[in-house]
């Protein structure tokens, strides 16, 4: 007996079948199918045939692949007795639950003291699926691997796209071709890391960042991950997503993934960004007071790093905020002891010799300065130089001699004494000033990974959340270590990447763009001289590639010339007056016809208005710009178009284009299939064009 299900949206339908108590398999994902059809003959129409060389029936590409029905490839599930022998597990079919755009299937074996579990779930507006996998065990097990229910993998595409990167080098996009075997990525950090982001993006042949089928993944956990894309002999693919394998170092009888969130697009790559931004910000996210502005911010660490003294604060708050900031960020370096980065990490009282007084001071000046006042901690971390870990050498993760990471190790986060003198240091510091905001990093790897560690400082996050509900916490990790829609689910912000670099930043902010939306992504202008590349940029371009995305600085204002600080104000003015729209607008990749240029268009969701930024990284090729073609605009509407920045040509833009005198009304059939001619720039320049609807 043929057995079905399908959950909707109204641009995609999932559909799941299994023929009698096997494991359900997804049949279908793709565009949206009509309301009658038949899924048992839809079921059936996909199976493949059979001929020389191969077994005499196909083994199921199910939710959980099974190695004892003779499965090709890689496993859904690896476990073992305690003794280490292995278990080889079959499944049937118990249960189904069926809501409203939500599908949970239960399975159990044949002793009856193993079940499985697979949720589904849809979300109508964001168009994302939520899928998770959980096993429960009468006897302790041991885990090896448990693959989030697996999804099939297009045999339209050419190749895939995931993501690498280094410190100051984040969401590099790879592209690999298909072929037989298997594409694994491993992160066993123990954390997120620059090097593995945990997104996959699979496009269908033809595809561009506007138009064409693609398939998106992202696994949301902090504490590494395992992906698998897998093409069988037979042809078919697989899409696995779990945490990274023997992350669970003891038996249990209760395992579960992450969420894995997916998504299917046929509007290009543009279709899986904009339905991650939406998801992440209005579903994950949960802002403590969604309403207020995102307020401009500054950070004051590349301007003292760990030298604090505090009349140069108070001056620093002051310029900051007459260059626009209305939040401040003390950073490393406030707490007892902590003249560096090889001592104190862990103490977390305020250090009396800077601040005789305490914070109030300074807290009271930013206050004066209508700025709110956030704060750096590293809580999960901790020096060997320190009183805490004096007293409580246990409390250190790892064996003694491991390398240190930034001349720290990592506190063991499982152990609730660890949990509970973090909370009740952090809190108090809370408790005790007005702060509303928390730089909370992690600047080191795990010796060695486990998920534990996880979960720990998740209850850490949540326990500080619930007490401190106001205070809003960025996730920093060395910059884009731990970035992910779990760490997003417990904090407001990410730091995209240490770098400051605007050149480097631009092309980061763009591949991030794919899973990440404005509202929660930092971006700052960094000091004219780069601390992290040693370039030096103009103030128009670095002010320009910052409000793309959360704006803020992260210079010392002192070195400013009156004609920079000018610059930057109008900037910030700019993004001020923008910000509320552009919280909810969509970040859509455009595909520029120059290889020299990154282009972004955010778009309003009522379709009313839009910004378009023109980033030059490099010098073209080429003698003058190619027009550029926008997207998503009604083809028979009439748009306002402005060079935002239309002071900005140098004097080798010589033609006297209508763009530079003057706002121009085109229509979206033109803007998008003929595109917008430029001004001819030079590289490491941005053009801001901003349109409305008329």
């Amino acid at each position: 007996m043929i057995k079905s299900w399908r959950l909707d949206d109204s641009r995609q339908t999932l559909v799941l079948g299994s023929d009698g108590q096997h494991f359900a398999e997804i049949v279908y994902w793709g565009a949206r199918l009509p309301d009658d059809e038949d899924l048992s003959t839809l079921y059936q129409s996909t199976k493949i045939d059979v001929t020389g060389g191969m077994l005499d029936e196909n083994p199921r590409l199910s939710i959980c692949p099974e190695a004892i029905n003779t499965f090709p490839g890689q496993p859904g599930l690896i476990v073992s007795k305690v003794t280490g022998q292995p278990v080889m597990l079959k499944f049937s079919f118990a249960s189904a639950d069926e809501a409203e755009n939500q599908l949970d299937l239960t399975y159990k074996d044949q002793s009856g003291d193993v079940s499985y579990q697979a949720k589904f779930a849809i979300d109508p507006t964001t168009h994302v699926i939520e899928a998770s996998a959980s096993l429960n065990s009468k006897a302790p097990l041991r885990l090896h691997w448990l693959s989030a229910p697996v999804f099939p993998a297009p045999q339209s595409s050419d190749e895939m796209y995931d993501f690498a990167g280094r410190w100051c080098g984040e969401f590099q996009m790879n592209k690999t071709a298909w072929s037989a075997g298997i594409r694994c990525r491993e992160n066993r950090t123990g954390r997120t890391g620059h090097e593995h982001f945990p997104g996959l993006i699979v496009p269908c042949r033809g595809t561009t960042n506007t138009s064409g089928q693609t398939y998106g993944f992202h696994y949301g956990w902090s504490g590494g991950h395992r992906m698998v894309a897998e093409e069988l002999p037979d042809g078919r693919r697989q899409i696995q997503f779990g945490n990274a394998t023997h992350l669970e170092h003891d038996p249990q009888t209760s395992f579960e993934t992450a969420k894995l969130y997916a998504v299917f697009s046929d509007g290009g790559l543009n279709g899986c960004a904009a339905a991650f931004q939406r998801h992440v910000r209005d579903r994950i996210v949960k802002f403590p007071d969604p309403k207020k502005p995102r307020p401009v911010h500054y950070n004051c660490w590349e301007a003292v790093y760990f030298d604090h003294k505090l009349d140069e604060l108070k001056d620093i708050a002051t310029m900051a905020a007459d260059l626009g900031a209305e939040r401040f960020v003390l950073d490393d370096g406030w707490f007892r002891n902590r003249n560096d980065d090889t001592r104190a990490l862990g103490d977390w009282e305020v250090d009396l010799g800077k601040y005789p007084e305490g914070l109030q001071p300074l807290i009271d000046h930013v206050h004066s300065e209508k700025m709110s006042f956030g704060l750096w901690f590293e809580p999960e971390m901790i020096n060997q130089n320190s009183d805490t870990f004096r007293a409580h050498p246990e409390w250190a993760l790892g064996e003694e001699g491991q390398i240190l990471g930034r001349q720290q190790m990592a506190l063991d986060m499982a152990l609730p004494a660890v949990q509970d003198f973090l909370f009740d240091r952090v809190s108090k510091i809370l408790a005790d000033h007005s702060i509303d905001y928390i730089k909370w990093d992690h600047n080191r790897v795990l010796p060695t990974p486990d998920a534990a560690q996880t979960r720990g400082s998740y209850a850490l996050l949540d326990r500080l959340r619930a007490a401190h509900p106001h205070v809003e916490i960025e996730s920093c990790a060395s910059g884009g270590g731990r970035i992910d829609f779990g760490i997003l689910g417990r904090t407001h912000r990410v730091w995209l990447s240490d770098s400051n670099d605007a050149v480097e930043r631009l092309k980061i902010q763009h591949n991030a763009a794919l899973f990440l939306p404005m509202a929660v992504t930092g971006s700052h202008v960094g000091p004219r001289k780069c601390h992290t590349s040693g370039r030096v940029l103009d103030i128009g371009f670095r002010a320009w590639v910052a409000a793309q995305r959360h704006m803020g600085f992260e210079m010392d204002p002192r070195e400013l010339t009156k004609d920079e600080a000018q610059v930057l104000r109008t900037v910030t003015a700019w993004w001020r007056a923008n910000r509320d729209w552009m919280m909810h607008a969509d970040i859509l990749r455009l595909d520029s016809a120059d290889p020299s240029v990154l282009a972004e268009q955010q778009m309003d969701q009522s379709g009313e208005q839009f910004v378009v930024f023109v980033g030059k990284p490099n010098t073209s090729s080429q003698t003058v710009p190619r027009p550029l073609r926008l997207t998503r605009l009604s083809p028979d509407a009439k748009y306002r178009i402005e060079l935002v920045n239309s002071s900005d040509p140098s004097g080798l833009s010589r033609g006297k284009q209508a763009i530079k005198q003057s706002p121009l009304e085109l229509s979206g059939a033109f803007l998008m299939n003929h595109g917008l001619t430029l001004p001819w720039s030079f590289p490491e320049t941005m053009w801001v064009i901003k349109g409305t609807l008329l």
